[in-house]
């Protein structure tokens, strides 16, 4: 981790020297997820394999690009489309960016995913605000020799998500009359769909959703000291005994359409921080 801190700061200043404004808040958007950046104002974009260090997105719906502007008036950076460990890059790789937004000012992260829906009570196109999250990657960015100045040596994991941006964000869907959970996001590898069996093992273990991302970016957020604010859509349902065949068309069409209730929560979330 020691080699990472002057890496990201040529990084950040390539940005900056292609945009003057401290972000005040960093926004990752899932797949299929990346209309939300279209709403901002004075839109400066960069693709990944521009930017020094950043490695490039080769997953479906992620269009690999950052898009800085203003979105309500709040100065933001957003990428739209992550890096996943199924695409072959080390976590450390994966999480570089949230390292970079946050040298560029930005102190909230917004992180979005499409998830498989685990919890029998959930419906397909439904958000869920992330409570909590379990790491089955079986490895963690922050593994290695720690840096002290871009965190911690032992972080604090016992609120990763902020509590008051949780109940925000479901006070909005209760609002604007909208389903939103609150629950339980398990991050596996993929990149293959998971087995009858281990849907009923994820589900045993406490997970209400299943993902091949955010965890990564959500740890080296809190590392950071970033608030922290995680939405899933929910853009298949994993029931083992009532399981359908999931195409990759079917899920970014879900997330498509699930867009303008998740553009709900993240200007609530960007407004607050105004």
């Amino acid at each position: 981790m020691l080699d990472q801190f002057d890496k990201i700061t040529e990084a950040a200043t390539f940005i900056r020297d292609r945009w003057s404004l401290a972000p005040r808040v960093a926004i990752i958007l899932g797949s299929g997820l990346g209309g939300i950046s279209e709403a901002l104002a004075d839109g400066v974009t960069i693709p990944y394999d521009k930017i020094p260090h950043f490695a490039r997105s080769t997953a479906h719906g992620h269009a690999g690009q950052l898009v800085c502007g203003r979105l309500d008036g709040v100065p933001v950076v957003v990428m739209e489309g992550r890096m996943h460990a199924y695409e072959g890059y080390p976590l450390q790789q994966i999480t570089f960016p949230v390292r970079v937004m946050k040298r560029l000012g930005a102190e909230l992260l917004l992180v979005t995913n499409a998830c498989g829906g685990l919890n029998p009570q959930y419906r397909t196109g439904d958000l869920m605000v992330i409570e909590d999250h379990i790491n089955l990657l079986s490895d963690n960015p922050l593994i290695g020799i720690n840096d002290e100045r871009l965190g911690p040596r032992f972080p604090d994991m016992s609120a990763p998500y902020t509590p008051e941006l949780i109940d925000a964000a479901l006070a909005v869907a209760r609002h604007e009359d909208f389903v939103a959970h609150r629950g339980v996001y398990v991050a596996v590898t993929g990149p293959n769909l998971e087995t009858r069996a281990e849907y009923r093992y994820l589900k045993t273990i406490g997970a209400d959703v299943v993902g091949m991302s955010t965890v990564p970016e959500v740890l080296v957020a809190v590392h950071s000291s970033m608030r922290v604010l995680g939405i899933s859509v929910i853009t298949d349902m994993c029931l083992p005994d009532a399981l359908a065949v999931a195409s990759v068309e079917g899920i970014l069409a879900v997330a498509h359409q699930a867009e303008p209730k998740l553009r709900s929560l993240i200007l609530a979330a960007v407004r607050s921080i105004a």
